[in-house]
């Protein structure tokens, strides 16, 4: 039995749910959310919650049925509040800035690094290192922020690169002569 497939999934309000065969949609303030699930979850609506069920008990549609609850309370939480995530450069001359859907980022190369936005993602820039990402859908966000710190990754002997807000680094010590 799946500990986290077992719950409900709560449906705030304003948050509209359309239920097809295996397709659901969710659709809040924030936007539109549409996502297709495997055979062997059946998902239906109780009340103001969403329950999801196996139709067997055998290990793969277990194991699909923790993460189709999953998939289903990130869209709802993502059309209703939003999802951010906060990145810092850490490094001197190292900079970036937004520009449209487009960011543009200094970090020590012999070129400036250009990224493209995908499509529901917004980035802002405060005091040229602090990266807010922001949107509703969170796979997307947390592919762009790790294609954005894959860029320059925080290195252990200085702290110098893109890290997460509030993410320790294990900092190794030099040389010793």
């Amino acid at each position: 039995m799946s500990r986290i497939g077992k719950k409900p999934v709560p449906v705030p309000q304003g948050v509209d749910v359309k239920i097809q065969n295996q397709s659901v949609e969710v659709k809040g303030k924030l936007g539109i959310l549409k996502c297709e699930f495997r055979p062997e979850v059946e998902i239906h609506r109780d009340g103001e919650a969403l329950l999801l069920t196996v139709k067997s008990h055998e290990r793969k549609a277990v194991a699909v049925w923790g993460l189709s609850r999953s998939l289903l309370s990130n869209m709802v939480k993502g059309v209703s509040e939003g999802f951010t995530k906060v990145l810092e450069i850490q490094g001197v001359g190292y900079r970036a800035a937004v520009t449209g859907n487009l960011i543009q980022l200094s970090l020590g190369y012999s070129h400036p690094v250009e990224l493209k936005l995908p499509e529901g993602v917004t980035a802002k820039v405060e005091k040229n290192t602090v990266i807010t990402f922001s949107g509703i859908d969170k796979q997307r966000l947390g592919q762009i922020c790790a294609e954005v710190r894959e860029l320059r990754p925080p290195e252990p002997y200085k702290g110098k690169g893109i890290r997460y807000v509030g993410e320790y680094v294990l900092r190794k010590e030099g040389k010793k002569k």
